[in-house]
């Protein structure tokens, strides 16, 4: 799970939904001369019929977006189910306000909780249309600085791990006195990019799909808002893309993508 890939969209469905959850143990009703101190718990019909329906809504709409891949129930999307419970309770709840009964007002509770569920509803469903609603709710961390070119690793005197003493410095155990030091073993580095192609970090603006480098055309990851990945080759229009798990595939639909 990535709760980097939820959107501003699922913040406002979050909360929401607490506020609706909130609603539930609130005062219900009011009437004309009595003291009623009842919530929507007193009716496990509007206690969990409504109120908890639109949290249960709510929270197939995050855990949809958080999976790796999107999941179904009776060949419907998970997300699709969570929107149609929460317009459903803002349906129920709007006529429950409507129909008060005689001599009844509404309290607290009900108007909060319709407040909520019109809210989480409008969420749920603006969120897949408005693109402002699509953003990072959990803005990504900057990838680390490259190091400048002609920069020096850090070693010499006295530095922890150099790997050749100074001039003068004493000989090392085992080593014949008098004997010169050996330089390091250069260390193999590794095969720089074809062309003029550097890798760099980006991130996508929406999720899409990684296609496998043989030209498969089905996707063998999706790469999610708010994470970080690492173009290693430019290939056409498309570029080669490694995930967080070392997978590799091509990422065809590079526009508006990110660079770190």
């Amino acid at each position: 799970m990535n709760i980097r890939s939820l959107t501003r969209g699922d913040g406002a469905v979050i909360g929401a939904a607490v506020l609706l959850f909130i609603a539930s143990f609130l005062k219900f009703y009011s009437v004309d001369g009595y003291n009623l101190d009842s919530n929507a718990w007193d009716s496990l019909g509007t206690g969990l019929g409504l109120y908890m329906g639109g949290v249960i809504g709510a929270a197939l709409i995050v855990v949809n977006r958080i999976l790796p891949e999107p999941r179904k129930v009776a060949g419907l999307d998970l997300g699709t189910v969570g929107t149609a419970f929460t317009v459903l309770v803002a349906w129920a709840i709007f006529w429950t306000l409507v129909d008060v009964p005689t001599g009844g007002s509404a309290a607290a509770g009900l108007i909060l909780g319709f407040i909520a569920a019109l809210v989480l509803a409008g969420a749920a469903i603006a969120t897949p249309l408005v693109p402002a609603l699509q953003a990072a709710l959990i803005p990504a961390p900057k990838p680390q600085a490259p190091q400048p070119y002609g920069a020096q690793p850090p070693g010499g005197y006295g530095y922890p791990g150099a790997q050749q003493p100074p001039y003068g410095g004493q000989p090392q155990p085992g080593q014949p006195y008098g004997a010169q030091p050996q330089p390091a073993q250069a260390q193999p580095q590794p095969p720089a990019p074809a062309g003029d192609f550097s890798p760099f970090w980006f991130a996508v603006p929406v999720p899409r799909p990684l296609f496998a480098e043989d030209g498969s055309p089905t996707p063998i990851a999706e790469l999610a808002p708010g994470t970080w990945y690492l173009a290693v080759e430019q290939r056409g229009p498309g570029l080669v893309a490694q995930t967080q798990d070392g997978r590799r595939g091509v990422l065809q639909d590079t526009s508006g993508i990110q660079r770190g």
